[in-house]
């Protein structure tokens, strides 16, 4: 494979994460099944969502909670390019993240809710490029003695 089509491939992979997290931080949540083959996985430690259906459904709900502000903050994406069809790739996640008044512009900082990464294999569709399995594995959360502390001026 030609550098430049191995690089245009990264660069829609890049591009997929971070349309991801805009949708999801930014009030359009239930699109996110869009960005999914038609038997797309996303998986979680609590959570499994197989299929454009389970999908919508889940991202909906999150959609739905308008007192919910996050920004989910990508970065040290890697894209290994399998074939001119199939890549898989790694992204760290820190997730910031706030429940309170709807219509808020801005949220109180505790920092954030946990750090991990998101692990993917992606797919050449018809539509594009596409998640056909997310997984998100987390490595360090915040603590509630964290968020009492930060409360009491700690």
């Amino acid at each position: 494979m030609e550098d430049a089509t191995r690089a245009q491939i990264e660069r829609e992979c890049e591009r997929l994460v971070t349309r991801y997290c805009h949708l999801i931080d930014h009030g359009e949540a239930a699109r996110v099944a869009e960005l999914f083959t038609q038997d797309g996985v996303w998986k979680s430690a609590e959570v499994t969502m197989k299929g454009r259906e389970e999908l919508v459904a889940g991202f909906g709900a999150r959609q739905a909670n308008t007192a919910r502000m996050s920004r989910h903050v990508c970065n040290n994406l890697l894209v290994d390019v399998i074939d001119a069809d199939h890549a898989t790739g790694c992204v760290y996640l820190t997730l910031y993240r706030h429940d309170g008044k709807e219509s808020r512009t801005v949220s109180p900082l505790k920092g954030p809710v946990f750090v991990g990464e998101y692990r993917d294999r992606f797919e050449r569709t018809d539509d594009g490029w596409r998640f056909a399995h997310r997984e998100i594995d987390v490595s360090f959360v915040r603590s509630k003695d964290d968020d009492v502390a930060a409360s009491s001026g700690d």
